[in-house]
């Protein structure tokens, strides 16, 4: 009873054109050359908390998320979300906001 409906004239020429051009081979494109980049595997270590540099960093950001973190020290965002709650727990950030999503923190003010 249902089905596809009837395709126009057009519909059909197009899609023979878009077969067609499937099937020959595809030529390189002169002046267009693709970068890739290069990807980094993320590290499940996390800096020591105690470390200066870091603790340097962390005081620098104005707002603190897991995902700006995980983008600076190349972390997973797990581990980045762990190391924000250690931070919280000594007191050297604080919570701003958020939800059970996302949580955004501010450097404690020394």
């Amino acid at each position: 009873m249902g089905g596809a409906k009837k395709k126009s004239m057009a519909q059909m020429e197009k899609t023979q054109v878009g077969s067609d051009k499937k099937e020959e081979p595809a030529q390189p494109k002169k002046g267009k050359t693709k970068t890739v980049a290069e990807k980094r595997p993320r590290g499940l270590q996390a800096p020591e908390i105690g470390d200066p540099k870091f603790l340097g960093e962390v005081q620098k950001m104005g707002a603190i998320t897991p995902f700006s973190l995980a983008n600076q020290f190349n972390l997973r965002l797990s581990v980045a979300k762990d190391l924000l709650e250690e931070l919280e727990k000594r007191k050297l950030i604080t919570l701003v906001g958020g939800n059970a999503r996302i949580r955004i923190y501010h450097p404690a003010a020394a």
